[in-house]
């Protein structure tokens, strides 16, 4: 997704097809990015939902009330700006029927590439879709709510799920309908005789976490950080209902650019390296340092990478030593101690 997405999300009202909200309305937009810009005369009072840590603190940063999670109901207008992942696009617009008043216009916009033209089949099923536009390399489309029945329907096609019977997950979350082979694989080379002070760095939905809790039993504590606050979540409510005692703190963080404040005894992994469809190994080699500078000297680090990213140079500058413990064709598992 790319800022021309979001022009395209605005252009119905650029273009006078839309009714510009005036004041003291309010408008809920979910999956906000930043970069937006706003029409003349758009006087709604804006409510931003976005629960990656990175674009919400961007966000935050402007005149704009942003929330992790959609909060509140009633609005006046929604808008929904879809991504790559079909469920997450279907739950959003579910959020948007229910939080609405009736009669209110609510307007989805995404990239060609993303698949805007299948979600807008596939809303037209459930919905009377009023009008689309295309424009900027997307197509935007509108429809008024009428009740909540689309809702309910949407809401039944994408439910959360128990990977395994066990890992609470929903769609939108990396990896969400099964065990990412990376994570099952650096989890078969974790040892029992980690303890102490732990954490899990891009805990996802929380697998490397509940493994980490299964197989070290001198475990003081551990903390979960997660970039992706639904993910972050559901990995508690995981942990919570299979170790109840375990003493487990969540951390929706920023990794890259947000420091950590607390010295581990040892730290687990899987970091990402893309960033939307663009690899950017650089991202793992800056929190592989974060890692470095969170653990206590001696401390170790357990990480899973694909096996083509040249990681090596970078533990060999942040840590004492490395080295890797195992392989497949696809990944490499690493340990390096501070």
């Amino acid at each position: 997704m790319n800022s021309d997405t979001l022009k395209t999300l605005f252009h119905p009202f650029e273009a006078d097809v839309l009714p510009l909200p005036g004041e003291g309305t309010r408008a809920l937009f979910l999956g906000a990015l930043p970069g937006f810009r706003l029409p003349a005369g758009f006087r709604a009072a804006l409510h931003l939902v976005q629960g990656f840590r990175p674009d919400f603190r961007h966000l935050a940063a402007s005149a704009h009330m942003v929330a992790p999670e959609p909060e509140g109901e009633g609005y006046d207008l929604a808008l929904v700006l879809a991504g790559r992942h079909r469920g997450l696009n279907e739950m959003r617009i579910a959020e948007a029927i229910e939080r609405t008043v009736e009669g209110s216009w609510i307007v989805i916009a995404g990239g060609k590439e993303d698949g805007i033209a299948s979600l807008r089949k596939r809303l037209g099923e459930l919905v009377g879709i009023e009008g689309h536009l295309s424009k900027h390399h997307g197509q935007v489309f509108w429809f008024a709510r009428r009740g909540s029945e689309a809702a309910s329907r949407l809401r039944a096609a994408n439910p959360s799920a128990l990977v395994e019977g066990r890992y609470e997950t929903a769609p939108g979350m990396f990896s969400f309908d099964r065990i990412d082979a990376g994570s099952r694989l650096l989890g078969g080379y974790l040892p029992a005789d980690i303890k102490g002070h732990v954490a899990d760095f891009c805990a996802g939905w929380g697998y490397l976490s509940v493994t980490l809790a299964e197989r070290a039993g001198g475990l003081s504590g551990l903390d979960l950080y997660e970039a992706d606050h639904a993910s972050l979540q559901a990995a508690g409510r995981t942990l919570a209902r299979l170790f109840p005692g375990l003493a487990a703190r969540r951390f929706w963080h920023d990794l890259a650019t947000e420091a950590v404040g607390e010295r581990y005894d040892a730290i687990v992994m899987n970091p990402p390296f893309h960033q939307g469809r663009a690899a950017e190994p650089q991202l793992g080699a800056t929190i592989i340092r974060a890692a470095a500078k969170a653990l206590r000297p001696g401390g170790r680090l357990f990480m899973v990478a694909n096996r083509q990213l040249p990681y090596e140079p970078v533990l060999a500058t942040a840590f004492a030593n490395h080295v890797e413990l195992g392989c497949n064709d696809a990944f490499k598992v690493l340990l390096a101690r501070r």
